[in-house]
C-alpha cells in the first residue's frame, strides 16, 4: 500500500518525493526539450526516440517526466481555422506522438505563440509558424491541443505578439489563462516566455515565467541568466517559478560549468529541461543531471529559489531553507562567476546556522568537515561552485535584511517604462544592491513578507538608505504601526545614510512595508534589527 501511495503521488505532481516528506506545493517541472538543439527540425520519430531514451537512461526514474516539443510541429490551418501537423515531420499527427510519451508514464509538453507567428517563423523562416500562433484561435487551439491531443504543458512565446504586433502583456496572456479554465483545462502547465522578468502578474496566470533571453551552450551566457535571477528570490514560491531556461548541460560546457549550470538552476528552483540529444548524451552530464541530491534541492516541498546573502569580491554565496521552514537544514551554494580564484570568509550568522554545523558536497556526494568556529572558508577556481547542505545545531534570529530580498510589486523587467522600481548596483551598499525608484504612489512599495522575530518584542529598526533631497519614506509593520520620516539626511555627497526607528514585531513572521505614496522614496539599501530589553 506504501509503495502504490508513492506511486500515485509521483504521477500526480510528477516530483520526487518521500514517504517522510510529502510536496506541500507543486514543485518545478522536470523533463526535456526540442528547442535547444533542433530549433525547427524537429519530427515524430526524433521525440519518441528522445522519450524512450528518457527512460532507458534513468532520467524518469530521476524524476523527469515531461517531453516537451517546441516550435516546428505546425502544418497548416484549414478553412475552418483548425491547426494541422506539419504534414512531412508529423505525418500522423501530435496525438499519437503525445500517446506514446503517456504510454512511458510521462507527460507531453506543446508550444504555441501569444500573438499570430511564432519565433520559428520569424527567426528560422519557417513559413508554417506564420499564423500557426494562438491569437484569434485561443479557445479552438485549447480544445485541439489539450482536449483532443492530450498535451499537460505549454510553452507560450511572445515574438508574434511583441516583436510584430506589440501587444500588453499581462493582456494577452490573461485571455489565454481564460481559454484554457473556461474550456476545463485547468491541469495544464503553462510557461510564459517572454525573455524578462514580466512582472507579478504572471503569477496568477502561470506556473512558470522566463526572466532571461535564450540560453546557449556558453558559459557568458550561463552566467548572464543567473545574474538575472539574482534577486528574483521574492517572485517564485508556492508552485511558481522563475525559468532560467532550457538546460545545456551536455551541449559542451566544462565540467565545471556544467556543475555551476545545474546546482544553480537547482538551488533557484528554475525547472529543468533537459536541452541536449538525450541518444547522445556524455556519461558525465548524465550523471550530473541524474544526481539525486542536487535534485533535491530543486525538487523541494518548500518550493522556495535561494537568495543572495553575502556578495564577497566577485563570488556569491546563496541559501535557502529545505526539509522544513526556519529549520536547522539549508541549501548553501558559493559561487565564482569571475576569471579568477575567488576567496569566501563567510560568517555563519549571515546564513543564521549556529554552534557545530554539518556540511555535505552535493555535487561530489560526499561529506565535508564540521565548521566549528563560526565562518565558512572556501577557496574556488573560476567559474565554479560548491554545493552544500549545512545542518546546524541551533537556528539564528536573523537581524538584518537586505532591500534585494524585498517584493516590490510594480516591478517588471521589461524595460518599457520610465522610472520603473528596480533592483540597481550600488558598490557602497551592504549587499552591492539597493532599490530604485521606490514610492511615487501607494502601490508602489517593498515588502519583506517574513521578518522573523523568535520571542516577539521591541525593536530597533536601522534603515539604511540613499540620501537623496525632498524624499519621505513611510515604514508599515504589520499593517499596523505606521511611522512617517521626513529623511532630511540630504548631504548628497554621502553615499550611504541611517535612521533608527523603535518598532513592535510579534513572535514569528513579521510583515515590513516601505514606501512613500505621494512622493518618491529614497533608494533602500538594507535595514537591520536589534532587540530592546523589555
Amino acid at each position: 500500500m506504501r509503495k502504490l501511495l508513492l506511486a500515485l503521488a509521483w504521477a500526480g505532481m510528477c516530483s520526487v518525493a518521500t514517504a517522510q516528506t510529502a510536496s506541500v506545493f507543486e514543485t518545478p517541472v522536470m523533463g526535456w526539450s526540442s528547442w535547444n538543439t533542433y530549433r525547427v527540425h524537429i519530427n515524430d520519430t526524433l521525440i519518441k526516440s528522445q522519450a524512450d531514451a528518457m527512460v532507458r537512461k534513468g532520467l524518469k526514474e530521476a524524476g523527469y517526466c515531461y517531453v516537451n516539443i517546441d516550435d516546428g510541429f505546425f502544418g497548416w490551418r484549414d478553412e475552418r481555422g483548425v491547426m494541422h501537423t506539419h504534414p512531412h515531420r508529423f505525418p500522423k499527427g501530435l496525438e499519437e506522438v503525445a500517446a506514446h510519451i503517456h504510454s512511458l508514464g510521462l507527460k507531453a509538453g506543446i508550444y504555441s505563440d501569444a500573438g499570430s507567428n511564432t519565433c520559428g517563423s520569424i527567426w528560422d523562416n519557417d513559413v508554417n509558424g506564420v499564423g500557426a500562433g494562438l491569437y484569434g484561435h485561443e479557445y479552438q487551439d485549447v480544445t485541439l491541443y489539450f482536449k483532443d491531443w492530450g498535451f499537460d504543458f505549454i510553452k507560450i512565446d511572445y515574438c508574434g505578439a511583441g516583436q510584430e504586433l506589440n501587444l500588453e502583456e499581462e493582456k494577452r496572456y490573461t485571455e489565454i489563462r481564460r481559454a484554457i479554465d473556461e474550456m476545463g483545462c485547468g491541469h495544464v502547465s503553462l510557461n510564459i516566455c517572454r525573455w524578462a522578468f514580466p512582472g507579478t502578474w504572471a503569477k496568477k496566470l502561470a506556473r512558470s515565467w522566463r526572466i532571461s533571453a535564450d540560453i546557449r551552450p556558453e558559459w557568458e551566457s550561463v552566467k548572464y541568466i543567473i545574474g538575472k535571477n539574482l534577486y528574483l528570490s521574492a517572485y517564485a514560491g508556492e508552485g511558481h517559478y522563475n525559468d532560467m531556461d532550457m538546460l545545456e548541460i551536455g551541449r559542451g560546457l566544462k565540467p565545471e560549468e556544467e556543475e555551476v549550470h545545474f546546482g544553480l538552476w537547482c538551488i533557484m528552483s528554475s525547472p529543468l529541461l533537459i536541452g541536449c540529444d538525450l541518444t547522445t548524451i556524455p556519461e558525465a552530464s548524465l550523471k550530473l543531471l541524474k544526481n539525486k541530491e542536487l535534485i533535491a534541492l530543486n525538487q523541494d516541498p518548500l518550493g522556495l529559489q535561494a537568495y543572495v546573502a553575502w556578495h564577497e569580491n566577485e563570488g556569491y554565496v546563496l541559501v535557502k531553507d529545505i526539509e522544513r521552514k526556519r529549520g536547522n537544514v539549508r541549501a548553501v551554494a558559493l559561487y565564482n562567476p569571475s576569471d579568477t580564484v575567488c576567496s569566501f570568509t563567510v560568517p555563519m550568522d549571515i546564513l543564521e546556522l549556529g554552534g557545530k554545523v554539518k556540511v555535505r558536497d552535493l555535487v561530489k556526494q560526499q561529506n565535508l568537515p564540521d565548521v566549528k568556529d563560526g565562518t565558512l572558508k572556501h577557496e574556488l577556481p573560476p567559474h565554479s561552485v560548491l554545493m552544500l547542505r549545512m545542518e546546524s545545531e541551533k537556528r539564528l534570529e536573523p537581524t538584518a535584511y537586505e532591500a534585494e530580498w524585498a517584493y516590490l510589486p510594480c516591478f517588471d523587467d521589461l524595460g518599457k517604462t520610465p522610472k520603473n522600481i528596480l533592483y540597481a548596483p550600488l558598490q557602497e551598499a551592504s549587499g552591492g544592491m539597493i532599490v530604485s525608484y521606490l514610492g511615487g504612489r501607494k502601490e508602489n512599495f517593498a515588502e519583506w513578507k517574513e521578518v522573523y522575530s523568535e520571542l516577539g518584542g521591541t525593536y530597533e529598526m536601522t534603515i539604511c538608505y540613499v540620501p537623496k533631497a525632498d524624499r519621505k519614506l513611510e515604514v508599515c509593520v504589520n499593517n499596523e504601526k505606521r511611522v512617517l520620516l521626513d529623511l532630511l539626511s540630504a548631504d548628497e555627497s554621502r553615499k550611504l545614510a541611517s535612521v533608527t526607528v523603535p518598532v513592535r514585531l510579534k513572535a514569528g513572521y513579521n510583515k515590513v512595508r516601505m514606501g512613500s505614496p505621494f512622493c518618491w522614496a529614497p533608494d533602500i539599501d538594507c535595514f537591520t534589527l536589534k532587540k530592546l530589553p523589555e
